[in-house]
């Protein structure tokens, strides 16, 4: 699916030249002026029109035309038919038309984004950057792309701002509102609610979302796929996946340590589950990196899952293979479900006896020193402080703060060892600007830092579609679950005592309940060496005319005698996939036609 939004009023002909081309029947403002073209099927959307106004949602949700209309028939402005799509399921994107008005939004988890840009004088807006990159001729931000070296990952918001000059992408909870006069602003529709939920009342709503969301991505499938990877997120989803499908096609990648529990749990929940169960044995399997000089037709950004690509591509040939007309998969579980030492904090600071006994836990679980753990929960930076806190420690050493308790709003991260000191000048400079520039996604760190998770979860939920082609869907990241898990008091978030206290809970009565009761996760350590032992030739070539070296962003001899060298532990690898992501990401832009420039002029 793709799509690009015109608004309400005369467009030049650049902006026309956007919606040419399109497979599927254009969609029209009431004005009858072109609103909506592109490529998609009738199943991927629920369109009504009534009167003045009209909408339409594009993916999988519980909508049906009877509901649009009436939520048209009630709404006085845009931002009301918003409000009133919150209660359907799924994961879409909306568009409204009202009275010359036109409005466009996402998901909060950013799996749906939207992109928007001032073409020839017109605000236009796509689920994707490439056509208004190619629009306006735009370059991409060295400055930005220096970021996105940081590992284990940028922090937010530098993770979501677009990496080409002239194009934005909607900051979570926002939307675009063109007025009819072609002023376009962006609005805000959403903020997080309170976590004030027992878990019962957090687990009903979560209970329902879930099923409302797995329903709407099936009901028009006559064969549906999904990951069985053997932990608890993907085969609760596996089994209520059976329960609205005819056919149900699973898959899982056996890992290579022979002591891996998953493949166990895995086989069990493959007999007890109806359908046909695909596993790719051990030494079949892809190895992370494979396929690293292969370059990607997603210009948005560099894919953060680039290790795996490889294996979601064969993952998606094979299940296609077989019918398959849509994949689910588990991620966004753990961003939602798994309590973090953040959240102690947000506790302690509420109930200060109720916090004691599981700081306890968490500090012998955990060893924690207790001196870093009082400073912590004592510290109380602004998020604007943290941030350019963050920017003065990008050159530390891996690990070095592996002891301290994370109550920070989130991981700051570090530059690679084989980036150069321009590189890191230049992140820092940039993280020190968005510190002066930006609020926290929430006034409380718990819910920021579960929102940041959630949206960099989304976005590689979005770029795993574009690549394999099939659409790649993750129902735990679906607005209503989001806003579900959200509401869960602290106190019972943290409990160590139990795994995923909310989603076992929800989940009674759906799932057998040995998965919920599982307690283990397991490590890919094995899967990092295989993967470095295999591809270390392609990966070495990446380092040849490197276009990051070019930019003076890596030390192409430093990061030779890493990949030369394999480091201890796994850990050590995190900061190679964003090194090699950023470079895979930039190579691809040189075999690219249709007027994409990199920075330095080149046609790509």
């Amino acid at each position: 699916m793709r799509f690009i939004v015109l608004p309400d009023r005369p467009v030049g002909p650049a902006a026309s030249a956007l919606a040419a081309g399109g497979s599927a029947p254009p969609l029209r403002h009431p004005s009858g002026r072109l609103w909506i073209a592109g490529d998609w099927s009738p199943a991927e959307i629920r369109y009504a029109a009534l009167g003045s106004r009209a909408a339409v949602l594009f993916g999988p949700s519980t909508a049906t035309v009877r509901s649009l209309k009436r939520m048209l028939a009630r709404a006085r402005t845009p931002a009301e038919v918003a409000s009133a799509a919150r209660a359907f399921g799924g994961c879409f994107h909306l568009a409204v038309s009202m009275d010359g008005s036109s409005w466009v939004q996402g998901s909060l988890s950013s799996a749906r984004q939207v992109f928007h840009a001032r073409v020839a004088g017109a605000v236009v807006a796509s689920d994707r950057p490439e056509p208004l990159v190619r629009a306006l001729g735009a370059t991409v931000r060295d400055e930005l792309l220096a970021v996105r070296m940081i590992a284990p990952w940028t922090p937010w918001p530098l993770s979501e701002e677009s990496l080409w000059h002239g194009v934005e992408s909607l900051p979570a909870g926002r939307a675009l509102e063109v007025d009819p006069d072609g002023r376009g602003r962006v609005v805000r529709w959403w903020r997080p609610p309170e976590p004030r939920l027992s878990l019962p009342e957090t687990a009903a709503l979560v209970r329902e979302a879930l099923r409302d969301g797995v329903r709407a991505r099936v009901r028009d499938a006559d064969v549906v796929s999904a990951d069985l990877s053997g932990g608890m997120d993907s085969t609760s989803l596996c089994f209520l996946a059976a329960k609205h499908t005819g056919r149900l096609v699973t898959s899982r990648m056996e890992a290579n340590d022979r002591a891996d529990e998953d493949g166990t749990w895995a086989d069990r929940a493959a007999g007890m589950l109806p359908g046909e169960h695909l596993v790719f044995r051990r030494g079949t399997t892809p190895a992370w990196f494979t396929g690293v000089l292969d370059h990607t037709d997603d210009l948005e950004e560099p894919y953060a899952w680039i290790r795996t690509r490889a294996a979601l591509l064969a993952t998606a040939q094979r299940v296609a293979a077989r019918g398959s007309s849509v994949h689910l998969t588990g991620h966004g579980g753990d961003e939602l479900f798994l309590a973090k030492p953040v959240h102690l904090r947000e506790l302690a600071r509420r109930r200060p006896l109720a916090a004691v006994r599981h700081l306890r836990a968490y500090r012998a679980l955990y060893r924690w020193p207790m001196g870093p753990m009082l400073r912590g929960l004592k510290e109380d930076a602004s998020f604007g402080e943290w941030l350019a806190a963050s920017a003065g420690a990008l050159a530390a050493k891996p690990g070095s703060a592996a002891s301290a308790p994370a109550f920070g709003w989130g991981l700051g991260g570090i530059m690679p060892p084989w980036a150069t000191p321009d590189a890191v000048e230049a992140a820092r400079a940039v993280l020190r600007d968005a510190a002066g520039r930006t609020l926290p996604l929430s006034p409380e760190r718990g819910q920021h830092s579960l929102i940041q998770d959630v949206r960099g979860c989304g976005a590689t939920i979005r770029h795993a579609a574009r690549i394999t082609g099939m659409p790649w869907e993750a129902p735990y990241l679906d607005d209503r679950v989001v806003d579900a898990a959200l509401s869960l008091r602290y106190e019972e978030r943290v409990d160590l005592t139990r795994y995923k206290p909310v989603l076992s809970h929800a989940l009674r009565g759906l799932v057998p309940p040995e998965f919920l009761g599982r307690t283990t996760k397991s490590e890919y350590g094995a899967e990092a060496y295989r993967g470095l032992r295999e591809n270390r030739d392609d990966l070495l070539s990446l380092c040849e005319d490197s276009y990051l070296a070019r930019q003076g962003l890596v030390d192409v001899h430093d990061l030779r005698r890493a990949l030369t060298v394999p480091p201890p532990t796994a850990l050590g690898f995190v900061p190679l996939v964003s090194t090699v992501a950023c470079e895979v990401w930039a190579r691809s832009l040189a075999v690219r036609a249709g007027g994409v420039r990199t920075s330095e002029g080149e046609l790509a």
